[in-house]
């Protein structure tokens, strides 16, 4: 263990108005290292997770870090861009500028600004996190990649729509909870099971209640390496960061098996000598209800196929066997993509620390997240563990 989260903000996820890019990364900067306890002079390096892909018109953001402290000026900033796996992407660098010795204390920030953004444009932005040569015409842009992944889970093993419902309805009852949350409304099984005028089919098997939210917002957190970390407030260790990158074309995977979310959970399971039992609760990238299926099976909760039986046995609801997404997940929070990965490290350290509110996980100790960009080709998994 070498770096700890120290401190961390998050802005409600939903539609801003009256923010903009600027304003949501100054906003969260700021409360992030109000609530570490650290003067932004001692901060040694910054990474800004942002996306973009054209939802903004100011580009070379990581810079825009700076305007929440005139002593943040000359730091080393960067942004960094791993489609919807960028937040965890920016937080592996800084855990990695830590251990390499090259800074003690980095601010992490991640943003998006996607609902100024008109519906067919956010579609093209997103479908840009495809392989174009091979899936750029597929209709109902990524929603339309995901349905072809529901389609091909379903034609190898079966019919798996009531799978489906009840982890749309166990994440938006989840969500309830959650003050950062987009939606904060139980909507239930029966209605997340049946196609409806409110909840249409959106591509393929998938209705609108399997789709993650187009979402704007903002979270940050602070690292530092341990020896500062034990001198502080709270500390919550990153006891394990893993990163597996796979092919960028479906057509070079077997795409219903999330390979790349298996052998990164393999990895920091291993770095951190634990098993999947030994964790709380686990924080998933749903951003549709088939890929929180799939990383059941991925993780090892389930045989490849089984993964209907965790939802159904009530393995991953609150007081089930693990936990998974207690925050409602990108389903009911809301997924602005910069913003996804560090919000699931934000969200972890509060039930770690004991501050995750109406969220809590009761007695959490030890937390796992998967976050991922595109289908399973970036995938990041972190394990924390509070040691003050």
């Amino acid at each position: 263990m070498t770096a700890a989260i120290v401190g961390w903000a998050h802005s409600p996820f939903g539609r801003h108005e009256s923010e903009t890019v600027e304003s949501l990364v100054v906003g969260v900067a700021r409360g992030a290292l109000a609530h570490a306890g650290i003067e932004a002079a001692d901060v040694d390096e910054i990474y800004l997770g942002h996306f973009n892909a054209g939802f903004s018109a100011q580009d070379f953001t990581a810079s825009l870090v700076l305007q929440a402290d005139p002593a943040l000026r000359f730091k080393r900033a960067t942004r960094v861009e791993n489609a919807c796996a960028t937040g965890s992407a920016a937080v592996h660098q800084g855990v990695r500028a830590i251990a390499a010795g090259a800074a003690r204390v980095v601010l992490v920030v991640g943003v998006e600004k996607m609902t100024d953004t008109p519906g067919p444009q956010i579609g093209q932005n997103l479908l840009r996190a495809s392989y174009l040569a091979e899936e750029g015409d597929i209709p109902a842009g990524f929603a339309g990649v995901f349905g072809r992944i529901t389609e091909a889970y379903f034609q190898r093993f079966g019919d798996q729509s009531d799978a489906l419902a009840a982890i749309a309805a166990k994440n938006h009852r989840n969500g309830v909870a959650n003050p950062f949350a987009q939606m904060r409304k139980d909507l239930g099984y029966d209605f997340c099971r049946t196609e409806s005028e409110k909840n249409p089919r959106v591509a393929g098997p998938l209705k609108r209640t399997d789709c993650s939210l187009v979402s704007d917002g903002a979270a940050a957190i602070v690292l530092a390496d341990m020896p500062t970390a034990l001198g502080m407030e709270r500390a919550v260790a990153i006891r394990a960061a893993s990163h597996v990158q796979d092919f960028l074309p479906m057509s070079r995977r077997d795409i219903v098996r999330f390979e790349g979310c298996g052998e990164a959970w393999t990895r920091a399971l291993a770095d951190a000598r634990l098993t999947l039992d030994d964790l709380d609760l686990v924080e998933t990238h749903d951003c549709f209800t088939i890929a929180e299926l799939i990383e059941y099976e991925a993780m090892g909760l389930a045989a490849p196929g089984r993964g209907a039986d965790v939802i159904r046995d009530g393995h991953s609801a609150l007081g089930g066997r693990l936990p998974i997404n207690p925050s409602g997940g990108l389903k009911s929070k809301g997924h602005p993509i910069g913003a996804t990965g560090v919000s699931m490290h934000a969200l972890c350290a509060m039930q770690l620390t004991g501050q995750a509110g109406d969220m809590q996980v009761k007695d959490a100790e030890l937390a796992g997240l998967f976050n991922m960009g595109g289908t399973a080709v970036a995938n990041y998994v972190s394990i924390l563990q509070a040691v003050r």
